[in-house]
């Protein structure tokens, strides 16, 4: 779907699982990770409702080199597809807990399985939420 949606509702699972990934990977760290956010579009409105993890590396000295894994993250979609059909991808996440330089890099990569990718920033330490839609190089808050 191309259109920008007004409303965007993150599940409680998803909240979860982004900690669960957090605390099984990288507590106490300074890295983050990140994963894949998948939902329905009703009407005006994106509800997330599901979510997994993916591979990801940064390197702690360059920031601007970065790894994502697509054979995973299309082989887990495809998976996720069999069991339910009307989940689709729309955005990714982060568990921040800020806006990286690179993350607008990353957003274009999920462009290819969405036309608007939903970037959530979950940050586990303050335990908040924050939404944004990246579009052309702009961060559009309060969505």
């Amino acid at each position: 779907m191309s259109k920008v949606p007004k409303e965007i509702a993150v599940h409680p699972v998803v909240l979860l699982s982004v900690v669960d990934h957090y605390y099984r990977l990288v507590k106490e760290t300074s890295r983050r990770v990140i994963g894949v956010l998948l939902g329905e579009y009703v009407g005006d409105k994106v509800d997330i409702t599901n979510c997994y993890a993916l591979p990801f590396e940064e390197d702690p000295k360059d920031k601007k080199v970065w790894f994502v894994d697509h054979i995973y993250n299309e082989q887990m979609f495809e998976m996720h597809q069999k069991i339910n059909y009307k989940e689709v991808i729309v955005g990714w996440y982060s568990s921040g807990p800020k806006i990286r330089p690179h993350d607008i890099e990353i957003n274009e990569v999920f462009r290819k399985y969405t036309p608007n990718p939903i970037f959530v920033i979950i940050d586990v330490q303050e335990k908040t939420v924050n939404a944004f839609l990246i579009e052309n190089l702009r961060i559009l808050e309060n969505y």
